[in-house]
């Protein structure tokens, strides 16, 4: 059983997988990092100074009542909330990752793209038009029946 395993495991598509995942992960990482730490900052700077892991709506207030200042009081103080700005977050990191994902594949499949196929040869027989047999393009006259075939 154990060999089974091993040589499942050892086969091409498990072993991409497995790549694929765990550079899918840090790749995600990655793009959480930029769009929390590079892009939303700037864009929040314009709109004001808005933290936009900050916006949020309360359903029903905490312990100590609303206003919260920040997302993190609101949870601590127990408050049910709709955490929009989160959701924003996620979905422009969504959006990177997808062009992110979608330039690679295109880079792949551009590497890929197989080149047309070359033209085919110039042929290099003909039939004869009076036997049907196969001769030299170059013929004027069919070694077969020796009909006449006129200039090459």
């Amino acid at each position: 059983m154990f060999q089974e395993f091993k040589k499942f495991i050892m086969r091409g598509n498990v072993l991409d997988l497995a790549i694929g995942v765990i550079i899918g992960g840090a790749f995600g990482a990655i793009v959480k990092s930029l769009v929390d730490d590079v892009i939303m900052p700037p864009i929040g700077l314009l709109l004001g100074r808005v933290d936009f892991a900050n916006l949020f709506a309360v359903l029903k207030g905490g312990d100590p009542g609303v206003p919260y200042a920040t997302l993190a009081d609101a949870q601590a103080a127990g408050a049910v909330t709709i955490n929009y700005g989160l959701f924003i977050n996620t979905v422009i990191s969504f959006l990177i990752t997808a062009l992110a994902i979608f330039l690679i594949i295109r880079a792949a499949n551009k590497l890929q793209k197989q080149e047309p196929p070359p033209p085919p040869a110039a042929p290099t027989t003909k039939d004869c038009p009076y036997c049907f047999t196969s001769i030299a393009i170059q013929a004027t006259r069919c070694p077969n029946c020796t009909s006449e075939l006129g200039e090459a």
